[in-house]
């Protein structure tokens, strides 16, 4: 499937910014399934500066500054990506989930070695003993590593609620256990620390969703928004993605973009301003399907 991914910011600030700096990470990333036709971002104003370089994850970021006084800053990406489906497998296809777990702390290769690194917590994701005991009821002894992993992420889009008035971009996994509350970026952070609590390998995906209008309505401009899933990985398999929010495995209605230990590894966009005070915060998106 080909999709037309339109991607806008707008901050307004209360007073002139006289200088910004900023990082974009918004630019889908080209992978097996996903071919990016073409990608650009657009700022206004237009910045003094603008580099790309490709971060610790294989991320492209976008490193701009703007240097003139502004009360408006305008980001916007426009991308063309084709993206493959995925061929459907077999449940019992992986191993054991102990043994997939062993594997990959006894694997040297470079797939082995990065997976490894997704075990560990980050700032935001702290494994815990409640986590590992969610998990486990999933996580049975000698459960095939897929199995198992469908089974946790079927029982968090059944035990939690989509709420998008309980969190922000810092609620820990610990109160969306406690409030069963959040959104797809919740669901991600809380579905990692169950699978790092066992020692397994997860990371954080940042990308889009098609969406469908209600029947009988229009698609309405800029009614998208950005999605968030995870990975986690079998050695054999490779990274499996899953998505807790919609209870399915990603096929080609996600878009991806980057990914990380967690959400604050792949931000859309960050930076530091001078000066500003106050403001206003609007982001729309548009995922378009342009066919087959």
């Amino acid at each position: 499937m080909k999709y037309r991914v339109i991607h806008r910011t707008t901050f307004k600030y209360r007073h002139p910014v006289t200088i910004g700096k900023h990082v974009a990470c918004l630019r889908p990333r080209t992978l097996p399934r996903q071919q990016v036709v073409e990608s650009q971002l657009c700022v206004q104003p237009v910045p003094a500066t603008m580099t790309e370089r490709t971060d610790y994850f294989g991320n492209l970021l976008y490193f701009f500054t703007v240097q003139e006084p502004h009360r408006e800053l305008v980001v916007e990406t426009r991308s063309e990506v084709n993206v493959e489906s995925k061929q459907p497998s077999s449940l019992l296809e992986s191993l054991p989930w102990e043994q997939a777990v062993e594997q990959v702390q006894m694997d040297q290769s470079p797939a082995g070695l990065d997976a490894f690194q997704f075990r560990f917590e980050s700032p935001r994701i702290k494994p815990r003993p409640e986590f590992a005991d969610y998990a486990s009821q999933s996580f049975t002894p000698g459960r095939p590593m897929r199995e198992a992993l469908l089974d946790l992420t079927a029982r968090i889009y059944g035990d939690f609620k989509f709420d998008s008035k309980v969190t922000n971009v810092r609620t820990t996994p610990e109160e969306v256990f406690r409030k069963k509350r959040g959104v797809c970026q919740d669901f991600a952070h809380f579905e990692i620390a169950c699978l790092r609590a066992l020692n397994i390998s997860a990371r954080y995906v940042s990308g889009y969703l098609r969406t469908y209008p209600p029947v009988g309505q229009p698609k309405l401009v800029g009614a998208d928004a950005s999605h968030a899933w995870l990975s986690a990985y079998c050695p054999g398999v490779g990274w499996m993605d899953v998505d807790p929010t919609n209870n399915l495995e990603p096929s080609d209605e996600h878009v991806t973009i980057g990914w990380g230990r967690e959400y604050g590894d792949v931000s859309p966009l960050y930076g530091v301003i001078q000066g500003g005070g106050a403001h206003t915060l609007r982001v729309s998106v548009d995922l378009e399907a342009l066919g087959a």
